[in-house]
């Protein structure tokens, strides 16, 4: 199954989630081109708006967000005082979507801000330890794998971690 609409990735704006589609492209973009870091977040900012609504007034905590994106990607941003970190690993199937869809729904409900990410790539799936899909790891350790946890299990993880 190919699906040609670019993969969003949830990251933190203000106190806020938000859904940024081709965010990964647009770092990969930047990761390739070099881009120099003072012109990093005007090109992060024009590629993430060709496909995104950006609220007028809140371009700079917009370019702020890209910025720490891509201190993530580059892996020269500490995890410390980031709040919750949420990967989902698997092959994008039904299972791997209900626990993304469950997780999205507990966030909203307990009212808690956190990066989500879906991993659907097999090597950096096991480039993290996973052998069984789908998978949830919250703040660097896996909570579950081969299984779909309850919504009670999964909301005990996550008021865990706060």
């Amino acid at each position: 199954m190919t699906n040609d609409t670019p993969a969003s990735r949830f990251i933190r704006i203000g106190k806020a989630s938000v859904g940024l589609v081709g965010l990964d492209a647009a770092l990969y973009a930047a990761a390739r081109q070099q881009i120099d870091e003072t012109e990093l977040a005007d090109f992060l900012f024009s590629k993430i708006k060709e496909e995104n609504y950006i609220p007028s007034g809140c371009e700079a905590q917009y370019r702020e967000s890209l910025l720490a994106a891509w201190r993530k990607y580059c892996g020269t941003e500490s995890g410390s005082g980031e709040g919750l970190v949420i990967r989902i690993f698997g092959t994008g199937c039904v299972s791997c979507n209900r626990l993304y869809a469950m997780l999205i729904e507990l966030l909203d409900r307990l009212g808690i801000a956190a990066d989500v990410e879906q991993i659907y790539d097999a090597d950096e799936i096991g480039r993290h330890g996973v052998t069984k899909t789908p998978a949830l790891m919250i703040n660097g350790a896996i909570k579950c794998a081969g299984l779909l946890p309850s919504p009670a299990q999964a909301e005990r993880w996550l008021r865990e971690q706060l």
